[in-house]
């Protein structure tokens, strides 16, 4: 019987699982908790697991793939804890939002067995976490970003491609130093940005009324700073280089905008706002 088993059955890992029982792509699907299981035991009566894991070393070494679906410093000490009792055949791979740092983690912990981890990015997550959030379509349609080892074998791989398409991914290959650029840029650095414009709402006086008469455009930018702290917390600092750029790209910006404004510049005020609408329009339509 062919088993799968995840560590972390929060939003991502429990929507793995659900859609895995829903297709039965596996005859067993193991979950691992921090508590060694004790908290999973209520998803096992749901229905979302098969088993919560009770003895690791029988179920790492029964898998054919395994899943770290947990925020992304926890990683490294799950490989750890993998590493003694993974055939050579089982594959991993994770859902971190933060890939080199991954990848250099499961070269050094996993050793002689690193080829065996192919790292993985699902774009479908939301501001809900933990497991009352999951869904099972959550990955319908989505991209779904892998970033194999330099020496992973080509059917571990392919097993990997396969497996994110049977959820219903759409699947792309990438080198992970450049997918932690892009996703800085387009998805660590906007949350960053909702987190921080909260906070400022927390630190005036009036927050109450502010609130109260925040409209929908504060609804729309501020909804991922209901995130999990701690996940973005941990891809904060994972890809802190690109994130640290970004940032100051961004603050030369907000710049630029206090100079127009302080400046009353009409015409370059003008044209600055109408060339981010055009762009904005461009790729909502494309």
């Amino acid at each position: 019987m062919k088993k799968i088993v995840i560590f972390g059955i929060g939003l991502i890992g429990g929507s793995i699982a659900l859609k895995v029982k829903q297709k039965k792509l596996y005859g067993q699907v193991t979950g691992v908790g921090r508590d060694g299981g004790s908290s999973l035991k209520k998803l096992v009566s749901k229905g979302m697991l098969d088993s919560a894991s009770e003895n690791l070393m029988e179920d790492i070494n029964a898998a054919e793939i395994i899943i770290i679906a947990t925020p992304v410093a926890q990683t490294k000490k799950i490989l750890g804890s993998i590493y003694p009792y993974l055939r050579k055949n089982t594959v991993i791979t994770d859902v971190g939002s933060t890939k080199t740092n991954v990848m250099h983690d499961a070269s050094e912990v996993l050793k002689e067995k690193s080829q065996q981890f192919i790292g993985s990015h699902p774009i479908a997550g939301s501001e809900k976490h933990g497991p009352n959030a999951a869904i099972p379509d959550l990955f319908e349609n989505k991209d779904i970003v892998v970033t194999p080892h330099s020496k992973s074998p080509k059917e571990f791989i392919t097993l990997i491609e396969k497996f994110w398409l049977s959820l219903g991914g759409k699947v792309s290959i990438m080198d992970p130093n450049l997918h932690d650029q892009i996703f800085s840029t387009v998805s660590h650095l906007p949350h960053l940005l909702a987190f921080g414009l909260v906070n400022l709402i927390n630190k005036k006086a009036n927050k109450k009324q502010l609130l109260d008469f925040a409209a929908s455009g504060f609804r729309d930018f501020s909804r991922i700073a209901a995130s999990s702290p701690e996940v973005w917390r941990d891809i904060s600092l994972g890809n802190k280089d690109a994130i640290l750029s970004d940032l100051q790209l961004y603050k030369q910006e907000i710049d630029a905008v206090i100079n127009l404004i302080a400046g009353n510049d009409i015409l370059k005020l003008d044209q600055y706002l109408a060339k981010a609408s055009s762009t904005r329009t461009d790729w909502n339509e494309s």
